[in-house]
C-alpha cells in the first residue's frame, strides 16, 4: 500500500478580499500597528530594578504594557482613520475573549464588531529568546481581517526606566492557527506520536464566550506543547529580526547572550566578564566578526550597567 500523502501546508490569504467594505481600514491599521513603537507612551516606570532579576519583567508588567498598546492604538486614530468615517468605534481590550482587541461600536444601526488583534506582549531580553505564549484558537474563530499581533519591549534603560517598544511581528490570525495544527499533525506523525486535535466547541469569529471554548485541543499533549507558537516556524524570522535590534546601541542578541551569562554563571560583573570567552565557544553559528562584535559589546553593556549601579 503506497504512504498516504501528507496534508497541504496552509496558505496565508492576503487578509479579507479587496472588494470588502473596510479593506483600506484592515491596510491602515496594519501600517498603525507598526508605526506604534515610536509612537507609544506609558506611565509605567521601573527603577531600582536588579539586572539579575531583569528575566522575570515579562510577567510582571506583561498586561499592562498589552493595555497600552490599546491606548496607543486610539490614540493615533489619525492613522487608521484618517477621514473619520470610523468614528463611532474604537479599539478595545476584553479579557478571556478571542480575540482580546476589538475594534467595536455601540451604536444603533452600525455593525458591531469590524476586525480583531490577538495581541501579545514579549520581552525582549526574557531568557528564552523566543515568545512563549500559546495560541490554541480554532482557524474558523478567526475572521478574515483578524490579526495576531506580538510586541517585542525592553525597558527604555535595559534595567530601569519606561517600556519601550521594538517592531511587532503582524500576522494573519486564522493562517497561525491553520499553521499550528498543521505542524501537529504531520510532525506527531512523523515522529509515531498521536497528531489528533479535538476541534474547539465554537466555530465562528468574535464569540461572546470564554476563549477555552474556541479552543483546539491536542489529543495526547502530556508535555503542554500544544499551541506554542513559536515552535512552528512562524516566528523564525521576526526573532531573528528582533535580535538585531538595538537597545542603548548594543543589539539585542548582546544584552541578551550577556543577562544568560551573568544569571546562569555569577552575580558578580568582573566575574561575568571572564567568562565571556568561554561562553561564547557554545555560539558555533556566529562568525568571527560577530564574535568579536559580541565581545564588544559586552564590554560596552558591563560599562552601562556599571554606571547605572555607580
Amino acid at each position: 500500500m503506497p504512504p498516504s500523502t501528507p496534508p497541504t501546508p496552509p496558505a496565508r490569504t492576503g487578509g479579507p478580499d479587496r472588494s470588502w467594505p473596510h479593506r483600506k481600514l484592515y491596510e491602515n491599521v496594519i501600517k498603525t500597528l507598526y508605526a506604534l513603537p515610536e509612537e507609544f507612551r506609558t506611565s509605567l516606570r521601573i527603577s531600582d530594578f536588579r539586572a539579575t532579576d531583569i528575566f522575570t519583567l515579562n510577567s510582571a508588567l506583561g498586561a499592562s504594557i498589552e493595555d497600552a498598546v490599546v491606548n496607543g492604538l486610539n490614540s493615533l486614530r489619525e492613522v487608521w482613520d484618517p477621514d473619520g468615517q470610523y468614528a463611532l468605534y474604537r479599539f478595545e481590550r476584553q479579557a478571556q475573549a478571542f480575540p482580546d482587541v476589538r475594534l467595536v461600536t455601540e451604536a444603533p444601526d452600525e455593525e458591531a464588531i469590524i476586525m480583531g488583534i490577538e495581541l501579545k506582549g514579549w520581552f525582549a531580553l526574557s531568557k528564552e529568546g523566543e515568545p512563549t505564549f500559546r495560541y490554541t484558537v480554532t482557524p474558523n474563530a478567526c475572521a478574515d481581517a483578524d490579526l495576531l499581533v506580538v510586541y517585542p519591549w525592553v525597558l527604555s534603560d535595559v534595567v530601569a526606566g519606561s517600556p519601550k517598544l521594538l517592531r511587532p511581528f503582524v500576522g494573519e490570525a486564522r493562517y497561525a492557527a491553520e499553521l499550528r495544527n498543521h505542524y501537529w499533525q504531520t510532525m506527531r506523525a512523523e515522529r509515531g506520536g498521536n497528531g489528533g486535535i479535538t476541534p474547539a466547541t465554537h466555530q465562528t469569529p468574535y464569540p461572546a464566550v470564554k476563549t477555552d471554548q474556541c479552543s483546539d485541543r491536542a489529543d495526547d499533549d502530556g508535555g503542554g506543547n500544544f499551541g506554542r507558537i513559536a515552535r512552528y516556524g512562524l516566528l523564525d524570522d521576526f526573532v531573528k529580526s528582533t535580535e538585531k535590534q538595538e537597545v542603548s546601541g548594543i543589539p539585542v542578541r548582546a544584552w541578551l547572550t550577556f543577562f544568560k551569562i551573568f544569571s546562569d554563571n555569577a552575580r558578580n560583573l568582573d566575574t561575568v566578564v571572564t567568562t565571556i570567552e568561554s561562553a561564547l565557544r557554545r555560539y558555533r553559528d556566529i562568525g568571527e566578526g560577530e564574535k568579536a562584535a559580541l565581545v564588544e559589546s559586552f564590554e560596552r553593556i558591563v560599562a552601562i550597567l556599571k554606571g547605572e549601579n555607580s
